[in-house]
């Protein structure tokens, strides 16, 4: 691939296991940002448009490197956010990172399953599976060394984790200015 985005734009990679936090984390920055901020996630790309299975080899992967690319290359800062699997996400979101001109930050939630859980249980959509399916799918401290990821433990805040990730690429949190809209 070529080089994405500019000099100006910044890039999050934020991964996790299910019920971790990454897609409130996400939308808590992009509230806090305003306008200008695209989120990439997987769920929405993989299951929402393309309903493919999160196998090794899908077009999801793809398409989630397509959509961030196209958002950075038009200004726009991107967060991708998803459980994305070092097996199957990591070569993609490592060349993304590599190719990305601007400022680029990744970040991991490492929660235990049983934590997980938990969260999940608080989500509007915690009917729609449980902790048989989220087994399945959980994935111990599955990291991705050539992100250098910065890791979440449990104990973290929403609002340190999202300060964290807006000081990391050094995106301004525009919400107590009220130029968010």
């Amino acid at each position: 691939m070529t080089s994405a985005g500019t000099s100006e734009t910044r890039l999050i990679i934020l991964r996790g296991n299910s019920a971790s936090g990454k897609t409130t984390a996400a939308w808590e920055i992009r509230r806090r940002y305003g306008r200008g901020l695209a989120i990439v996630s997987q769920d929405v790309i993989r299951r929402d448009i393309l309903r493919v299975r999160d196998e090794p080899v899908n077009p999801a992967i793809g398409l989630i490197d397509l959509t961030a690319r196209y958002a950075l290359d038009h200004g726009y800062h991107v967060i991708v956010e998803g459980i994305m699997s070092h097996a199957s996400y990591g070569e993609m979101l490592a060349n993304l990172v590599s190719d990305h001109r601007g400022i680029s930050a990744c970040f991991y939630y490492d929660i235990p399953f049983d934590e997980t859980i938990r969260r999940h249980t608080t989500k509007p959509t915690a009917d729609e599976y449980g902790a048989e399916l989220m087994a399945q799918w959980y994935r111990e401290r599955d990291t991705i060394p050539a992100l250098h990821e910065h890791i979440f433990d449990p104990s973290i805040s929403l609002d340190a984790a999202v300060r964290a990730m807006m000081t990391a690429v050094e995106l301004a949190d525009n919400s107590e200015t009220g130029h968010t809209s």
